[in-house]
């Protein structure tokens, strides 16, 4: 069975930053994919960004490429994501994904197991 579980999540200011942490059990194997997402309030859940676990290859939503960073401790089962210069319309309920797959699934009705979401708030 696999588990998820968000952290790292809080208030912060326009500009600043924020890391948040995944980790991940019951996640064999190397053909899988981990990814972030985020959903505000009235709208629908959107890709953030995904790691493939095989290469180590990466993809990004157009809205925080050069902000964000996703990154993977392989020995710890734990994704992350580094966000940085926050916006407030980064505002939402950051949720991590996973999929046992060898693409990067970009949408979220391609991933197959959820973590239980923790909220960034940006102030203006």
């Amino acid at each position: 069975q696999v588990q998820l579980v968000e952290s790292g999540g809080g208030l912060v200011q326009a500009g600043g930053s924020l890391r948040l942490s995944c980790a991940a059990s019951g996640l064999t194997g190397s053909s899988n994919a981990m990814g972030w997402f985020r959903q505000a309030p009235g709208k629908e859940r959107e890709f953030v960004a995904a790691m493939r676990r095989s290469d180590s290859s990466t993809r990004y939503a157009d809205s925080v490429k050069g902000r964000f960073t996703i990154s993977r401790d392989n020995a710890k089962s734990t994704v992350y994501l580094q966000m940085n210069s926050l916006k407030p319309e980064d505002t939402a309920v950051y949720y991590c994904a996973a999929k046992r797959v060898i693409y990067i699934p970009t949408t979220a009705r391609d991933y197959d197991y959820w973590g239980q979401g923790t909220q960034v708030t940006v102030t203006s």
